[in-house]
Parts: C-alpha cells; sequence; structure tokens
C-alpha cells in the first residue's frame, strides 16, 4: 500500500453516456485527463476499466458526486456511488466520493476559452471535469478551500 501523500488517483466524472477519467499524484498534486470511457446507461465497459486500473496501478478511487444545488441527492448520485461501489468491489481500492457541483460547468468554460466550438458530443469535456473533480479533492486533502468531499 502507498503512503498516505503519495499515492497514485484514478478520478472518474461518471455519466450515462460517457464517464471522464483523469490520473493524478497525490505528491505532485498533478492531474492529467485519460480517454473518456463510453458507458451504456451508466455503464462502462468493465474490461475498458480492468486495462485503465492494470496499467496505472492506482492507490484510490475518486468519484465525483452530482449532488443538487441544495447538497442533496439526486438519481444521477446513487448511480455515482453505485459506480463507485463497483469499483472498490471489482478491484479491492478504496473509493472516495466528491461533490462535483459546478465541474461540469467548469470544465466547459475551460474548453471554451481553449477554443472549444460548443459541441460537447463530440468533443467532451468530460476528461475536465475529472481533473476537476481530482484538483478538487487535492485541496481538501491539504484542507483549502475549494476542497469539497461527501462521505
Amino acid at each position: 500500500m502507498a503512503i498516505l501523500g503519495q499515492r497514485l488517483v484514478l478520478a472518474f466524472d461518471f455519466g450515462t453516456r460517457r464517464i471522464g477519467v483523469a490520473v493524478g499524484n497525490e505528491l505532485l498534486h498533478s492531474a492529467r485527463e485519460l480517454e473518456p470511457l463510453p458507458a451504456r446507461d451508466g455503464i462502462p465497459d468493465w474490461q475498458v476499466v480492468t486495462r485503465l486500473v492494470s496499467e496505472w496501478q492506482p492507490d484510490l478511487f475518486v468519484v465525483g458526486l452530482p449532488l443538487n444545488m441544495d447538497g442533496s441527492e439526486s438519481e444521477m448520485s446513487t448511480r455515482a456511488r453505485k459506480f463507485g461501489n463497483r469499483l472498490h468491489g471489482r478491484y479491492g481500492k478504496p473509493c472516495e466520493m466528491v461533490d462535483e457541483r459546478g465541474s461540469t460547468r467548469e470544465a466547459k468554460q475551460i474548453a471554451r476559452e481553449a477554443g472549444h466550438r460548443g459541441n460537447y458530443r463530440e468533443q467532451s469535456v468530460d476528461g475536465i471535469a475529472a481533473v476537476l473533480i481530482l484538483e478538487g479533492w487535492f485541496a481538501h486533502q491539504e484542507g483549502l478551500p475549494g476542497g469539497r468531499t461527501s462521505g
């Protein structure tokens, strides 16, 4: 098991059609976007997920929890939790859920500033959202503002 503060983390922005993925190093607080996972009604191709886990050997998973703006749970948060539970169950690694409110909106803004044309179905921002989720988790670990976690 990796030393606390030096773990490699795989983060996911759960969606029904696509699941954004980012990988990050806790020590460096660096996160980078990986290829999003196609999903069918929220279910990824688990063989592809297994290849990702084998390639990166993460110590921990972080999954964005899409809460309502008032902080209450939504149907999507229930589904994201189920996805996180499946990751934990399949790969035996801890999984933390992170409040991701606003991450998709922020990801779209970042993409627009980088010249994105606005067709998010063709050019997804799911990977950027996963990076933002992971960066928020890093900030929370340091006790910085912007870090948002939820059970």
